[in-house]
């Protein structure tokens, strides 16, 4: 191909124009079904479907901790403190 350039070289140049044609072919095609296939809008937001929903108290005795009156008005000063959107 080059007289100039080694065997090696042509084949990593061939190389790297094929992963440049098919990036480029790839990204035409995610431009295409992006602009002509519009997707409809999600539901609303339930949650994650992976992440259990929290139980009550009573599910079991091992999840549940009582605290004390310090202890309650350290969390209740805590919750103050962060900032509401």
């Amino acid at each position: 191909m080059f007289p100039s350039i080694s065997l090696a070289q042509e084949i990593g140049l061939a190389c790297l124009l094929v992963a440049a044609l098919v990036w480029v072919v790839g990204l035409g095609h995610m431009l295409w079904d992006s602009r002509f296939h519009h997707h409809p809008e999600p539901a609303v937001f339930e949650g994650l479907s992976v992440i259990p929903s929290q139980r009550t108290a009573a599910a079991h005795p091992m999840e549940s901790v009582e605290l004390t009156e310090a202890e309650e008005q350290a969390f209740a000063g805590l919750v103050r403190t962060i900032p509401l959107r």
